[in-house]
């Protein structure tokens, strides 16, 4: 076994595949290549506050010119920037085991899934750490379900209650389960069973994180 974080080996396994398939290949962010994709990365953990554009529309101006700025820099740089680590303000215990996770570990399957990569089947610590997350997260990341509940079921173990009725419940491994919830739909690879107006409000929401 080795002692390297999770979020840190999704990190170094993304930078590979990065220069692997270059700067002009697809993700499954909209209308964003490799090259984008690394500079939002980038962005997102040297200068945080350019971030809040994609939560606050007004500021979105802001964060995609610095966004455009670290793109300038070409994908080589940017990965070597990446690579060794986060800063020390996304090392801290509980923000490193779930905020950065999520965050590389969705962005990681990003580039995979764009790029024909399947669904890897040998990450077992890679899921149990993201479904502790959604056990205790799953409220909130299923809170734009509006008239209805939605349970979160891992193929073992209890599934993670919603609130609401009707319910429908969503089927999958952890790591399919938050893409599906990220706002990834066509790419995660879940079952969504349930009473007919449940499974309605479920595909109708906007699910993002």
């Amino acid at each position: 076994m080795t002692d390297t974080p999770l979020d840190q080996r999704e990190r170094e396994e993304l930078c590979d595949l990065l220069l692997e398939l270059g700067p002009d290949a697809p993700t499954l962010c909209d209308g964003w290549t490799t090259l984008d994709l690394a500079a939002h990365l980038a962005a997102r953990e040297r200068e945080p506050w350019a971030s809040a554009g994609l939560l606050i529309e007004k500021l979105a101006p802001y964060t995609e010119r610095r966004r455009a700025a670290w793109k300038a820099k070409g994908l080589d740089a940017l990965v070597a920037g990446l690579r060794p680590g986060p800063p020390l303000w996304y090392r801290i215990p509980p923000v490193r085991t779930l905020v950065n996770l999520n965050e590389w570990a969705i962005h990681h399957e990003d580039v995979r899934r764009a790029n024909g990569r399947g669904r890897r089947a040998d990450r077992a610590d890679l899921d149990q750490a993201i479904w502790s997350g959604l056990r205790r997260g799953g409220r909130f990341l299923t809170r734009r379900v509006k008239g209805a509940g939605l349970d979160l079921v891992p193929p073992t173990g209890e599934p993670a209650r919603g609130s609401g009725e009707p319910r429908a419940e969503l089927h999958g491994e952890p790591l399919e389960l938050l893409l599906y919830l990220s706002g990834r739909r066509a790419a995660a690879e879940v079952e969504l069973t349930g009473p007919e107006p449940a499974v309605a409000a479920v595909e109708q929401a906007a699910f993002g994180l």
